[in-house]
């Protein structure tokens, strides 16, 4: 016993409708929230972005969905063919959703932007201590760099303590590294 046309299209469309809503809300958060991207809380951190292209992803996946309810609803609705070549057709096109889609977001993950701090530019800033250094220890200070106030992990250059808030001086920056000593007022 053979299925009615009538069930197929009513399949085809349903899968359409929720696909769509399903996109266009993922959309949505992508727009507001970027759905596919990882941020972090603190933007005063580098930042190195990956910029592959993911085929396979909840969007794309989705979009093919959409483009196969949509192309399948369309051809026996519409078009008026059988049931194989309307799965055919609306199996190509949901797999052209799928790459437009994935090519999409691959343009929109090269937008962002990659933040490269050259670390020389803090020597001899005056910043704050972040937290507490002991002497000759390690911590966290807040400084300028690249007209940006930023902060960064940091080493005490001198023998003696550095308590959270105080005001210190960037005397070197080596591999990365920025050491401070406490600024004399």
């Amino acid at each position: 016993m053979a299925i009615p046309v009538e069930s197929f299209w009513k399949i085809y469309y349903y899968i359409a409708i929720f696909a769509t809503i399903l996109f266009v809300l993922k959309l949505i958060l992508f727009a507001t929230v970027g759905g596919d991207t990882e941020v972090a809380a603190d933007f005063n951190n580098e930042v190195d972005t990956d910029c592959s292209f993911n085929f396979i992803s909840i969007q794309s996946v989705i979009a093919f969905f959409m483009g196969f309810g949509w192309m399948g609803y369309a051809s026996l609705a519409q078009f008026k063919l059988t049931q194989l070549p309307t799965f055919g057709l609306a199996f190509v096109m949901g797999i052209v959703f799928m790459f437009v889609t994935a090519y999409l977001m691959f343009l929109t993950k090269k937008l962002e932007k990659k933040v490269k701090k050259d670390k020389t530019t803090a020597l001899n800033q005056v910043g704050k201590a972040y937290t507490k250094f002991a002497p000759q220890g390690s911590g966290q200070v807040e400084v300028e760099i690249n007209g940006q106030l930023s902060v960064v992990e940091a080493k005490n250059d001198s023998d003696e303590e550095i308590n959270s808030f105080e005001l210190v001086k960037v005397v070197k920056v080596e591999d990365e590294i920025l050491y401070i000593q406490k600024e004399n007022k």
